[in-house]
């Protein structure tokens, strides 16, 4: 007797790891650290290991302060923790924003007087930052130098903005800006920023070029950023055409997709994938044409899934095929990041491509702190904790290693135990750091020095005009510049090295809580006395799919409405109601009261009137009245 053997049901890789990754999206923040600590990449003597080589990378970075980066030195004079960083990055991120002078001079009166900016002066060994702070001063050659500005500062502030005027103050402020902005950007085109690239040491000569801006909010600008980009990857293709070893050698390009489409909402998401993907992929096959690498840059969380979809229609393209060059950023302070990497590999494996993968830890946190508050959602969907981004961070690093074939990995970071993690797991992998543009030179110089070998980084360098600079780098300076960041505190001789260096794997095990205790989840934002609303995020896959799935059980029903007058219909003739959302579909029909209905309503409540105001109150519990039904509804099918 012969019995069939049951085939185990196919298991699609991507579905299944793209299913896993949507529910972590605003799973529970401390069941998804539990995940983290269980797939520890280390055990306890590489732990240790590591930290040690960590805090040998940091005081040698030290013992390197003379050759500090303009930006690290920007950075260790002016954080966020003094009121004069703080009035920088108001100036910073306001002026680009207001259209009127009158507007800029009240701003500037304000935010350059609060300021002592004396006490920086001759701090810092960067001559930028010192010509920075004298210009902040409005000094040197802008304004010349009045003996009583060493005396009282701020009493000689307020005096040279009454006597010289707002317009002299602003264009000063601006001239400072400009400074920063030569420092900070790379070239104003990327015809300037190869020039540049040209002329320095043969190792710093590997960029990935990224065209500034924030994303497109009209067709115009749109169409603006397209032609920058196709223009980039030509410029940077021709250039880097007589160097050997294909698109890892290469300098690269890359790119925002919200650039590209003045909606790239999920919500639009077949009009993008229509709109976008053909410019997607003509930017793509110049790459490969040219055989360097494209990375789309990460956004906020709301567009990964979007992300994703348009990443896996590239890799699928049959002209697209054996380019190792279409590559992907991803934030590792978002709780999906490990699941992404699932994918990517499954992506690889099904489409028989090597993914460069960029990882960084994310430069959106505040934003998608609070749209998560605003929407009133069941959690976050970055970590609340930053041991637990360098955790997940450390976690995907580990499966981008481990993952062969599937993946190039490019780590960005500019963190000393992120980098000795690195080292640890990838002694025998094929791999690169990357590092911003004017930050990073005395940590990476130290680790070579440290390692005793030549370390790949490749320079992620900004281009654009300076009408594109300041948003860029507020959001820089935000990011880096907090006091909890290694950037901010690694240089500061008062900060003890083992403070900078320690483990997050030791910070997340003693912390059971697995959150933030200072950051409430978004439906206890207004503590126990009353919840946050709930909302609905749009842009989250799940809950769009489930909205829609109610909307489409509801599609067919058609309803009748009337006004009631002592509980019957009014006798108005039906009028058609239409859709809100598509004028040309009829959803049911009314009938609205008429004159002789209301007389019969105001007759009604005037018969009723005695009885009820003979009813004595109760004493009781207070509860709020139900309102009246007016309407009536018929449900057909």
């Amino acid at each position: 007797m012969t019995h069939a053997i049951k085939s185990a049901p196919s298991v699609d890789p991507l579905a299944t790891t793209r299913k896993a990754l949507r529910a972590a999206g605003y799973g529970d923040e401390a069941q998804e650290t539990r995940h983290l600590l269980d797939a520890l990449p280390f055990d306890d003597t590489q732990r240790k290991a590591v930290v040690e080589r960590a805090r040998s990378i940091v005081q040698r970075s030290r013992d390197l302060s003379s050759e500090q980066g303009t930006l690290d030195a920007f950075l260790q004079e002016f954080g966020l923790s003094n009121q004069e960083g703080v009035a920088l990055m108001c100036l910073a991120e306001a002026l680009l924003r207001i259209p009127d002078s009158e507007t800029q001079d009240a701003l500037i009166s304000e935010k350059i007087r609060t300021g002592d900016w004396s006490s920086h002066l001759g701090k810092s060994h960067s001559p930028f930052v010192n010509a920075g702070v004298w210009a902040l001063m409005l000094t040197g050659r802008i304004i010349k130098v009045d003996p009583a500005i060493s005396k009282d500062p701020a009493d000689f502030m307020d005096k040279l903005v009454k006597r010289t005027g707002e317009p002299v103050i602003r264009q000063a402020v601006n001239q400072a800006m400009r400074i920063m902005g030569r420092q900070f950007v790379f070239g104003r085109s990327i015809g300037e920023g190869l020039k540049r690239m040209s002329k320095m040491p043969d190792q710093k000569q590997l960029m990935s070029f990224d065209m500034l801006g924030e994303g497109a909010r009209t067709q115009e600008t749109a169409d603006r950023y397209f032609k920058l980009y196709k223009d980039a990857i030509d410029a940077v293709g021709k250039h880097e055409s007589a160097k050997l070893g294909g698109p890892n050698t290469r300098s690269s390009v890359s790119i925002k997709i919200s650039a590209l489409h003045p909606r790239y909402e999920l919500t639009n998401g077949d009009q993008v994938m229509a709109d976008v993907y053909d410019r997607l992929h003509d930017l793509a096959l110049r790459a490969k044409n040219y055989d360097i690498q494209l990375t789309i840059d990460a956004e906020e969380a709301d567009r990964l899934d979007l992300s994703l979809d348009l990443f896996e229609a590239l890799a699928r393209s049959p002209e697209l095929l054996g380019w190792p060059g279409l590559g992907l950023a991803l934030q590792a302070y978002q709780k999906r990041a490990h699941h992404v990497v699932d994918w990517l590999y499954a992506l690889a494996h099904e489409t028989h491509r090597r993914i460069p993968v960029r990882l960084v830890k994310g430069a959106y946190w505040d934003t998608e702190i609070k749209h998560a508050q605003e929407l009133g959602m069941p959690d976050y969907p970055v970590w609340t904790r930053k041991a637990a981004t360098d955790l997940s961070y450390l976690a995907c690093a580990k499966k981008l290693i481990d993952g062969g074939d599937a993946f190039y990995p490019m780590f960005a970071t500019h963190n000393a135990h992120s980098i000795a993690a690195i080292e640890e797991m990838g002694r025998d992998a094929e791999y690169e750091f990357q590092r911003l543009h004017g930050m990073g030179d005395v940590l990476y110089l130290a680790v070579r020095q440290e390692i005793l070998r030549p370390v790949k980084a490749r320079i992620y360098a900004p281009v654009g005009a300076h009408r594109d600079l300041l948003p860029y780098l507020v959001r820089r300076l935000l990011e880096n510049g907090a006091n909890s960041s290694f950037v901010n505190r690694f240089m500061d001789q008062k900060v003890p090295v083992e403070e900078v260096v320690r483990d997050p794997i030791s910070i997340i095990e003693a912390d059971e809580r697995g959150r933030h205790a200072n950051i409430p989840l978004p439906r206890d934002l207004y503590g126990e006395d009353r919840s946050n609303s709930k909302g609905h995020n749009l842009q989250d896959q799940p809950q769009l799919s489930s909205l829609r799935t109610a909307i489409a059980e509801h599609h067919d029903r058609r309803f009748d409405l009337a006004s009631l007058i002592s509980g019957k219909a009014a006798g108005g003739a039906p009028q058609d109601v239409l859709s809100p959302i598509d004028r040309r579909e009829k959803v049911g029909s009314i009938r609205m009261a008429g004159k002789d209905d209301a007389m019969k309503a105001l007759k009604a409540a005037q018969t009723a009137f005695p009885a009820w105001n003979r009813t004595k109150p109760q004493r009781g519990p207070i509860f709020y009245a139900r309102p009246p039904t007016f309407w009536r509804t018929t449900p057909q099918s």
